[in-house]
């Protein structure tokens, strides 16, 4: 048995994407088969928007180009006063935005009477089908009041116009714009419109609007600048000629004729003066360094001042201090030889005295000039210190005299000059007010244009095209993403980790009507190879310990249980004898297949004891045997769950070699549960595009922590064709390419 795909691509969408994989091929595969949707989708699309492209309008595009200049030629540069330098990219792009102000569009609408004409009057415009502005806006209580008077009807039609005219403008800067030349001071202004004569005269008429709003702002400007500088300059002569008078009567007041002389002489003799106040405060130190040696000695006798320095540096005390220790020796001398009264002695005494009195008289007059010479440089310091202090305030008072001289000085020069530059540039201002200078002109006149440039029928369709396209392949994508179903083998084994035993193909029509007996009837050998192959794969998964009881069971009904069941239970019986059981007591449906008649005793009978074994087994004729479901009980769970039912089946599996149990869905109720604890194997089966993953999922789940003996899954009502389609390929799983039949023929 071969039980993997021969297409690895075949996994859904949904799932590689689960497992963070991206499968270009099979994203290709799932596009594919929905390629004609998706055609479909783009030429319905396509059709209506070429429908759509050609009903609408044309429209003409007409550009005039203008060279916008950073400086114009300028003869007075009135514009520093206003800053209007245009030196950098902030000037041109100011000028853009000048060129779609609304006062240029407004004067372009009046000069072509655009407010009457039939593309931007909103009188001529086509009404809607609906206007809910219209419903919900037009409401006012005036409406509903008689106008009674003519001041109404004039102020509601100049209502009128003003908002007509407010609309066309605004229409009109709608279908403007402003396209400036990279790397260039070129503009282009273009007008879109569906006359294209009107478009040339409407972006010609816009770009002289601008030229002539520029001409006119220049010339108010200027004479705004003189009429203001008229203003400012009668000011300013009277600031003037205050400032003049100040300045003379201070010069007048302090007497200043040349001030810079007198700081001069002032200067000097203060320069002087300090230069000899520093001579006397050195002489002054120096006598009071002397004096306060002699003050110091004068109260130990005249002998001590002898020997002060100051004293003892006079000539004369030198003098007579030689001559009194000449006289001094002289006496010790003769007194060794001679007594006291000797008159020699008397002499040399007398000597003696006379030299000291001298000495004395000579000390004593030192210390009276120092004294003398100490008192007179105190007082000639004092005096020139006073004289410095005199001529320094003198000096301060000239400064400050000076100072306040420069102030006025500089006021006068300050008006005089502001004065002299208003003067100039009003005669410049006025010499050349007449003067018309713009930065602006026209390179390249707007021309009527032959072809429209919107729509673009062509490209619209072509892109509505390629987005309905996009958006098929988008919607063809989200719905396989969402779509949890099972698809293919692959499917089965990813999501649910189970073996594939066999696919079921789909029958449709009068082969549905029998499907109890197609494996022996034998009419589709497509179906009658796939119920071998399961078989095949029950067989073989039980060859160490064979499958005796089966269980088969779903995850909801209408998954063809029932049918998988009768027919495996057929292809076995082809080579062991086999027992067929409906346990599905709830919704029987083996009795009705195989035509046994209402009432005929089955499974709820033989377990609630109303009937004998050998009452409630139906043997067929095609070599198997069927206990039906019997009378439906009240507690189909309670019969299975008994030990009589466990019994019985122990009985019968000594009876046949196969047991086949047609079980009921697992989400439905828990009767499979109880069922798989009495099987050997537990066949599940999916129904394709149909049974939800989930669903499938929580029964495989449930069985499985019950240990109930899961064998494998049966994907069961595969179309095969649109599988083949789809990118599947199951040629594995059942005689897809008539292998068997030919060997039948």
């Amino acid at each position: 048995m071969d039980t993997t795909n021969t297409r690895p691509e075949g996994a859904s969408l949904a799932q590689r994407l689960a497992d963070d994989e991206i499968d270009l091929l099979q994203l290709w595969h799932t596009i594919w088969r929905r390629k004609w949707s998706i055609i479909t989708l783009t030429l319905v699309v396509m059709m209506l928007t070429t429908l759509v492209v050609l009903s609408l309008t044309p429209i003409y595009r007409a550009a005039s180009t203008m060279l916008i200049e950073q400086k114009s030629a300028k003869v007075v540069s009135i514009e520093d006063m206003y800053g209007l330098e245009g030196g950098s990219s902030e000037y041109l792009q100011t000028q853009f935005e000048l060129l779609k102000s609304r006062e240029l569009a407004e004067r372009v609408v009046r000069e072509l009477n655009l407010t009457v004409h039939p593309e931007l009057d909103p009188r001529q415009q086509p009404e809607p089908l609906i206007n809910l502005s219209a419903l919900l806006g037009s409401f006012n209580i005036r409406d509903w009041l008689p106008i009674t008077t003519p001041d109404d009807l004039e102020e509601s039609e100049a209502l009128s116009e003003a908002r007509i005219f407010d609309h066309v403008v605004k229409a009109f800067m709608q279908r403007t714009t402003i396209s400036p030349v990279m790397k260039t001071q070129l503009v282009k202004v273009q007008v879109e419109m569906a006359d294209p004569r009107l478009a040339a005269r409407a972006a010609n008429a816009l770009a002289n609007a601008y030229i002539e709003s520029q001409l006119e702002a220049k010339l108010n400007m200027t004479q705004t600048a003189t009429n203001w500088m008229n203003e400012r300059l009668s000011g300013l002569k009277e600031k003037l000629k205050e400032s003049e008078r100040r300045l003379q009567e201070f010069r007048e007041a302090e007497n200043l004729v040349d001030l810079a002389g007198v700081t001069t002489v002032a200067g000097g003799e203060l320069s002087q003066t300090g230069d000899r106040l520093i001579d006397a405060r050195r002489s002054r130190a120096e006598a009071e360094s002397q004096y306060r040696q002699v003050a110091a000695m004068r109260s130990s006798g005249w002998q001590r001042l002898a020997s002060v320095p100051a004293v003892l540096s006079n000539q004369l005390v030198q003098q007579f201090k030689a001559e009194e220790g000449r006289a001094r020796a002289k006496v010790q001398e003769l007194s060794r030889r001679y007594g006291p009264k000797h008159p020699k002695m008397i002499a040399a005494q007398s000597e003696l005295n006379a030299a000291t009195a001298n000495l004395r008289s000579q000390v004593e007059q030192v210390v009276a000039s120092i004294e003398r010479e100490y008192q007179l440089a105190t007082a000639n310091e004092r005096s020139l210190q006073t004289s410095f202090n005199q001529n320094k305030e003198q000096i301060q008072d000239i400064k400050r005299k000076e100072f306040k001289l420069r102030e006025l000085q500089r006021e006068v020069d300050t008006n005089r000059s502001l004065y002299d530059t208003f003067m100039t540039r009003l005669k410049e201002t006025s010499a050349t007010s007449d003067f018309e200078a713009v930065n602006a002109r026209i390179v390249d006149p707007a021309v009527v244009p032959d072809t429209p440039v919107k729509p673009k029928k062509s490209l619209i369709v072509v892109l509505a095209g390629i987005l309905s396209m996009m958006a098929g392949v988008a919607m063809v994508l989200l719905l396989e993403f969402l779509n949890n179903t099972f698809k293919s083998t692959e499917d089965v084994e990813n999501k649910l980790s189970l073996p594939v035993l066999g696919i079921l193909p789909l029958l449709k029509g009068k082969e549905r009507s029998d499907m109890a007996r197609m494996f022996v009837d034998n009419d589709n050998k497509a179906f009658t190879e796939s119920i071998r192959t399961i078989r095949t794969g029950v067989v073989l998964s039980g060859l160490d310990n064979p499958h005796k009881t089966i269980v088969v069971t779903s995850s909801v009904p209408g998954e063809g249980k029932s049918s998988v069941s009768m027919n495996l239970a057929y292809a076995l019986g082809q080579m062991e004898k086999v027992l067929l059981i409906d346990a599905d007591m709830r919704r029987p449906t083996v009795a009705k297949s195989f035509g046994f008649p209402v009432g005929t005793p089955g499974l709820a009978n033989l377990v609630a004891g109303t009937a004998r074994l050998e009452d409630v087994i139906q043997e067929l004729d095609d070599g198997i045997s069927v206990i039906t479901a019997g009378t439906v009980p009240p507690n189909p769970l309670e019969l299975l769950s008994s030990p009589r039912f466990a019994k019985a089946l122990q009985v019968l599996q000594s009876m046949f070699d196969r047991i086949v149990i047609d079980s009921p869905p697992t989400q439905a109720v828990s009767d499979a549960l109880v069922l798989s604890t009495h099987a050997n194997a537990l066949i599940y089966v999916i129904k394709s595009e149909s049974t939800a993953t989930p669903l499938a999922k929580r029964g495989v789940g449930q069985l499985l922590q019950n240990n109930a003996p899961v064998t494998g899954v049966v994907l069961n009502q595969v179309d095969i064709k649109k599988a083949k389609k789809h990118g599947y390929s199951y040629g594995g799983y059942y005689d897809y390419y008539g292998y068997s039949g030919s060997q039948e023929a």
